[in-house]
């Protein structure tokens, strides 16, 4: 009798783990809103203590140049060739070393491009790292030589503008636009429009919180990212 009750509540044990499993299984929203998961890729090693959200990668502490510099590392040698990369270890001002990284790769074989981001988040004292698969866009140059100066018009009506002449600030804008991927199809509504002057060319620019940022002159159309670099060194 006795044999038999434990058997039964063996049974049950069991059955339950599988069920709550199995639940966790289809509820976990752990990776929603990620568009690829390092952890399923061999050739994408994830940094020693990052832990995944809903929608980007944590981990404790100040540790994005560590991330940087393992990515720099790691990546080259298992067949990743970097795109682009710029960090806030290029930029001589102490105060913008929070905001990280951000870098483009590509592979033969990978339908598309990775995106790695990071940036430390002062507030919740942890570092943020972000993983992204886009497709294979286009960046056409639209600003062949770099001008002296950037004047910047916080809205497309004003008279005035905001005039911009130290030289690696209008150079990093300047990269901002040329890095931008070409887009031809439409430009969603935003809430702001500002425009960019850089010697001849007139750019507008399409902008809110949170959203894609749209650039459009004479060239055409481009789309970028709301990177917090560009706003900061824009005042937009």
């Amino acid at each position: 009798m006795i044999k038999t009750y434990w058997k039964t509540f063996a049974v049950i044990a069991l059955l339950i783990a599988v069920c709550w499993f199995t639940y966790k299984q289809i509820t976990d929203d752990t990776y929603d809103g990620v568009s690829i998961i390092p952890e399923h890729h061999k050739d994408i090693p994830l940094f020693e203590g990052l832990k995944p959200t809903e929608h980007q990668y944590v981990v404790k502490g100040n540790k994005w140049t560590d991330i940087y510099n393992f990515y720099l590392k790691e990546l080259p040698a298992l067949g990743w060739k970097v795109e682009y990369e710029d960090s806030a270890l290029n930029d001589g001002d102490t105060e913008n070393d929070w905001s990280g990284f951000y870098s483009r790769w590509r592979k033969e074989g990978f339908d598309g491009e990775l995106w790695i981001s990071a940036n430390y988040n002062q507030f919740d004292e942890q570092t943020e790292v972000i993983f992204d698969k886009t497709p294979l866009y286009n960046s056409t140059t639209w600003i062949e030589e770099t001008p002296k100066n950037i004047c910047i018009y916080q809205n497309q009506n004003d008279e005035k503008c905001s005039e911009i002449e130290e030289k690696s600030k209008v150079e990093k804008i300047v990269r901002f636009i040329n890095d931008a991927i070409d887009w031809d199809k439409e430009v969603l509504s935003s809430e702001k429009t500002s425009v960019i002057e850089l010697g001849n060319t007139e750019i507008k620019v399409f902008y809110e919180d949170g959203k894609e940022i749209y650039f459009q002159s004479e060239k055409g159309t481009k789309l970028m990212k709301p990177d917090p670099d560009f706003f900061k060194l824009t005042n937009l």
